[in-house]
């Protein structure tokens, strides 16, 4: 196949998401140089200069029930995370108050667990009215397995987005995790959407899945009709089976984004975990090849960049910041 990068950027301008054969001809033989330029010009027509920031709250950490074989938080393996649980509501308002006078555009609630517990969520949601109306960031949450009636509690005491990540691939995904199949991950997203909320899934590349996995991963974020895709990229933990896995190259990690560009012409890209570690001085293509997000600060156990060196490096590229 003769790939033809005008053709295949006129129809990615029209918002036509495109095939997995065309997806897996970009991955595999287009330049890099070309494909990037490509992926440029649509997220230029989608969403101009601006760019969002997000931060994350690490509100309860370690001793997770999942085997996930990349995860320093699962209790099955030797790693040695920070260890605490859910945050009172207190401390988690004033998390997001600082968050907020950040300039973030979303502030994400995380927690480890296979699901927060029905205790927790009142925690939550009490943290929630608390901060509603007094913060402009959209407030996330990343709780694992919730029902559909959790979710509307939370909705109603003022969640914007939830975050359920699908990870990889329905045939990688056995590869990774054994405690949970790849299905309740994608009907956990259906009931975010079910219960009126933004949904935030995305994946981790990095963890010996192949380019048919990635596209095969993104073409069902696709049909899932997510808002946001988050992009991470694997750093080894210690103590993990993937402890020793090497890490992706910068180029490989920008043709990810690039064709993921292609595929979600105009869903939101946020590039997360890995970023630092992986791209290097290379960071600043990030959004040239299609990404229109990134997290700033801490992760979830490791560092991050910090607020004040991300807004230069966005400014510097003429770019601009988008808050709630």
């Amino acid at each position: 196949m003769i790939i033809d990068i005008a053709e295949i950027t006129r129809e990615a301008l029209a918002g036509v998401v495109c095939s997995k054969t065309v997806a897996l001809e970009l991955a595999c033989n287009a330049d890099l140089g070309e494909l990037i330029n490509s992926s440029n010009q649509i997220r230029q027509k989608f969403f101009g200069n601006k760019v969002k920031l997000c931060m994350i709250i690490n509100a309860k950490s370690g001793v997770c029930d999942m085997d996930c074989r990349f995860c320093s938080q699962s209790g099955h393996y030797a790693a040695e995370p920070p260890v605490y649980p859910f945050m009172l509501a207190s401390e988690l308002a004033e998390n997001i108050y600082d968050a907020d006078a950040n300039g973030t555009h979303s502030c994400g609630v995380v927690t480890s667990g296979g699901r927060l517990t029905s205790e927790d969520v009142d925690i939550f949601a009490d943290s929630l009215k608390q901060t509603n109306g007094k913060v402009k960031c959209e407030i996330c949450a990343s709780l694992g397995r919730l029902t559909m009636e959790d979710m509307g509690r939370l909705k109603a005491a003022g969640l914007n987005r939830y975050h359920h990540n699908l990870e990889t691939s329905e045939k990688f995904y056995p590869e990774i995790c054994s405690t949970q199949e790849w299905a309740e991950r994608f009907k956990t997203v259906q009931a975010a959407k079910q219960a009126g909320l933004e949904v935030c899934s995305g994946g981790l590349f990095g963890l010996g899945e192949s380019w048919e996995d990635r596209i095969d991963l993104a073409l069902a974020l696709s049909r899932l009709g997510v808002d946001s895709v988050p992009i991470n990229f694997l750093i080894p933990h210690l103590g993990t089976p993937l402890g020793d896995t090497e890490l992706l190259s910068a180029d490989e990690a920008l043709r990810i984004i690039a064709v993921y560009r292609h595929i979600l012409p105009t869903k939101t890209l946020r590039i997360c975990g890995g970023r630092g570690v992986v791209l290097k001085d290379k960071q600043n293509q990030i959004f040239a090849a299609g990404a229109n997000a990134i997290m700033t600060g801490d992760y979830l156990t490791t560092k991050g960049q910090m607020p004040t060196s991300d807004k230069e490096m966005i400014q510097e590229l003429g770019l601009e910041i988008l808050q709630g």
